[in-house]
């Protein structure tokens, strides 16, 4: 719940807008702006309420589900570009309606839930979401993380659905922010990915996971470094975040995800992407 004895709904929820934005930076981008719409789900009315309330306050179009077939119908009819999740729910819960969403989205998805274990949040991050927050939560952090979230994804265009074909990448590999090593090529002029001529769907943390290391071929990252870089955010125990990621990005790219030919792990180290001819 929002409300408890660790965030009292009165000091936690509605606090001045001002102390949301006192840290911004000059890259802090008024994300409303160009993403109006997040789906917030959850079979408690009150957190819904309290969650509607705060996000339009800071401008965002926000639209309501009481549960994971719900939230499924909303983004199958419209679009929607961030999804906070909750994971226990009637009818359907967060975990499965990820699982059927990312079949149709690639929207980032934020989890919540009162479960704090590894393994659940392990398990959320392998279907499909892309963060995941502990309940009872700082409401603060969780606008924060939902402008990260949104940030990433706005630099990525949408992808994949704003990315559109061009031909030119097949004849000039040479360009700047193309990217290339083997038949995997990242375009990062267009946001698109493709694999011998196919294009390949990621999420917007697999697109700048592997950015990162396709940019630096060669060079082993280790999980800290990818998550510093990608998540922008201090990394503390992060090893198993980043592989679920790594390991996500290998079912898309890989022939024989066991056998990798594209990105490779160097034990104890890190992964890096090998330069192909």
């Amino acid at each position: 719940m929002l409300g408890s004895a660790q965030y009292p709904l009165e000091r936690s929820i509605f606090q001045p807008r001002h102390n949301l934005h006192d840290h911004r930076g000059p890259d802090d981008i008024p994300l409303h702006k160009f993403f109006n719409t997040v789906l917030i789900c959850d079979d408690d009315v009150d957190i819904l309420s309290a969650l509607h309330i705060y996000l339009t306050q800071e401008g965002y179009n926000v639209l309501r589900a009481g549960n994971g077939l719900e939230a499924l119908r909303v983004v199958e009819s419209q679009p929607v570009h961030l999804i906070l999740l909750d994971v226990m729910m009637p009818e359907m819960d967060g975990i499965q309606a990820a699982v059927k969403i990312r079949g149709v989205s690639n929207a980032p998805i934020i989890f919540l839930s009162a479960k704090s274990e590894d393994t659940d949040r392990i398990l959320g991050l392998n279907m499909g979401g892309d963060d995941y927050i502990t309940k009872p939560f700082n409401p603060v952090e969780l606008l924060a993380r939902v402008r990260a979230a949104l940030r990433r994804y706005a630099r990525l265009g949408g992808l994949p659905e704003a990315a559109e074909k061009n031909p030119q990448t097949d004849g000039n590999r040479e360009q700047a922010g193309v990217y290339q090593t083997g038949g995997l090529i990242l375009d990062d002029n267009q946001k698109r990915v493709t694999l011998d001529g196919e294009d390949v769907a990621l999420t917007s943390l697999e697109y700048n996971i592997l950015k990162l290391l396709i940019s630096n071929m060669e060079r082993v990252f280790t999980s800290e470094q990818i998550y510093e870089a990608v998540w922008n955010e201090p990394a503390f125990y992060v090893s198993k975040t980043v592989s679920v990621h790594i390991r996500h990005i290998r079912e898309k790219i890989e022939i024989n995800p066991k056998e990798p030919r594209y990105l490779k792990v160097i034990y104890g180290l890190g992964y890096k992407v090998v330069k192909l001819k």
